[in-house]
């Protein structure tokens, strides 16, 4: 009849209606969704996984993502380890498409400097790795004092940290602070 024919198409259009509203209604979610998360809820979405990373003077890093703080990042190279602050990096490559958000813990409220002042405790030989012109600079030695927004670094050319070896004192603003990277393949 006629009438089932009408009632069939009518039907099949409003389920088709509703099967387009739902999906819309899925994707704004999604993208509510994707709004909240922020650059280090991507970045602990990729940990373990092998990632590159565009600084912002244009040096390239390639390793695996290793922990996530609150503005830093540490990352596994081949031979070394670079804590590197998220302001420093221009962009990611590889990281994937998951995004996690923090559980309660030390990752909330541990920020660079915390994670600086962790290496000047351990007195390890680091490079300073500082944006300052084109090319930028390498500061080798040991991290002595972690301010606020700055740190000092005893410049010691990669030697023992002892007062002989000491070149100079140099303060460096986290702003243009670039990384730190192990002098050696010992891990932070």
């Amino acid at each position: 009849m006629r009438w089932d024919s009408l009632f069939g198409d009518m039907e099949a259009q409003f389920f088709a209606d509703r099967t387009l509203a739902r999906e819309a209604e899925v994707a704004e979610r999604a993208r509510v969704e994707v709004a909240q998360f922020e650059l280090a809820d991507r970045l602990r979405g990729a940990l373990g996984r092998e990632v590159s990373i565009t600084l912002n003077n244009g040096s390239k890093e390639a390793g695996s993502l290793g922990r996530v703080g609150a503005d830093w990042l540490v990352l596994n190279t081949a031979t070394r380890q670079w804590l590197i602050p998220l302001h420093s990096v221009s962009y990611f490559e590889n990281l994937g498409r998951l995004a996690r958000k923090p559980v309660n813990g030390p990752a909330l409220v541990f920020p660079l400097a915390s994670a600086l002042r962790g290496l000047a405790r351990e007195r390890q030989s680091v490079e300073v790795h500082v944006a300052a012109g084109a090319a930028g600079r390498v500061l080798s030695g040991v991290i002595d004092r972690v301010g606020k927004d700055f740190l000092e670094i005893a410049v010691t050319g990669g030697e023992a940290r002892r007062a002989t070896a000491v070149t100079a004192v140099a303060t460096v603003a986290f702003r243009s602070l670039l990384g730190v990277r192990s002098a050696s393949r010992r891990e932070y």
